[in-house]
């Protein structure tokens, strides 16, 4: 057996890993609320906000 054929096969045997975990969380178990899904738009845009905040206060460091 040749190195190319075992990195291969072991590439093969985690995509197909990977992919048998995907199948099996394709559908969420748990119904979210109105509530719950508000919450986490609002904790999605306070990220965005932090990370832009970052981006903002590097390029102002690195431009002076």
């Amino acid at each position: 057996m040749s190195i190319k054929h075992a990195i291969g096969s072991m590439v093969h045997d985690n995509v197909e890993k990977v992919r048998a975990i995907n199948k099996r969380y394709a559908t969420p178990r748990l119904v979210m609320s109105p509530a719950v899904r508000v919450a986490l738009l609002c904790l999605r845009i306070y990220l965005l906000l932090l990370v832009g905040l970052l981006g903002y206060k590097f390029f102002t460091v690195v431009m002076s």
